[in-house]
């Protein structure tokens, strides 16, 4: 059986080619990249390295690190959401794109020289599985970078309180044809989204510490993000969060060393 949801598959082909990140200001995007990369090894490639974008979707992420590597294989099983990284990295020519999934990944093993994934392994049915095919065709030692949905366990409470109230609502959002799971999913961005982060902003300028609130992850993000975002987490039917303890583990089975969070 293959390591893949093809309705979770189809929904974010449609995501990404209703959000393509074409309204994101590029600081804003680029400050993302150096958030989710501040990890990353890059002084640790060769020269010219070789590795992969696994769930690449709109090459948002691709779009930086392109420039920085000698080539880089973008890999997405939506057809849809590839055009789009296609078109966004016409540019580069050191990209090369691949229309699979993580089971048909198309590199030798240990043939890699780096490789990341984010956002993207929650949403397989088997999150280990996948990690364990991606570390496969990573050379002994090469880096990997993934983004894993989080189960809140460093959050207080009354935090995983809010979640767990909110859950049933994108499980039964998430199921619905796709136009009206974007229309709710826009309405939840206007009248939710943007009114806790708009005032965690403003909470923030008073010297409060603000990462407890909901959705203060938002507060200096351009409106368009929390439309992307509450459609990504709304209309997304397959979700999978873990501790930290349980991703290390599976990072660790998968034959990873020196992980760092």
């Amino acid at each position: 059986m293959k390591n893949i949801d093809k309705l979770v598959v189809d929904d974010f082909g449609k995501e990404w080619s209703k959000f393509d990140q074409s309204e994101v200001p590029i600081i804003e995007l680029k400050n993302s990249f150096e958030k989710y990369f501040s990890l990353f090894p890059w002084e640790t490639l060769p020269t010219n390295s070789e590795g992969f974008d696994l769930g690449c979707g709109s090459g948002r992420w691709a779009y930086f690190c392109a420039p920085l590597v000698g080539k880089l294989h973008c890999l997405d099983p939506s057809s849809s959401a590839l055009n789009v990284a296609i078109n966004k990295l016409k540019h580069y020519d050191n990209c090369i794109f691949h229309n699979v999934g993580v089971d048909e990944i198309p590199f030798n093993d240990e043939s890699m020289d780096f490789g990341y994934s984010l956002g993207v392994l929650h949403h397989l049915p088997d999150t280990l599985k996948g990690i364990k095919k991606s570390v496969r065709k990573l050379k002994p030692g090469a880096p990997f970078l993934v983004y894993i949905y989080y189960s809140f366990d460093n959050r207080p409470k009354w935090f995983k309180a809010v979640w767990r109230v909110t859950n049933p609502f994108r499980r039964f959002i998430s199921i619905l044809p796709f136009p009206i799971k974007y229309i709710i999913s826009q309405i939840i961005a206007i009248f939710v989204y943007f009114p806790l982060a708009r005032l965690s902003r403003i909470i923030e300028i008073f010297g409060t510490n603000v990462s407890n609130i909901p959705l203060s992850f938002y507060r200096d993000k351009n409106f368009y993000s929390m439309r992307t975002d509450a459609l990504d987490r709304f209309g997304t039917r397959l979700e999978k969060r873990f501790t930290k303890t349980q991703i290390e583990k599976m990072l660790l089975e998968s034959g990873l060393e020196k992980i760092e969070f």
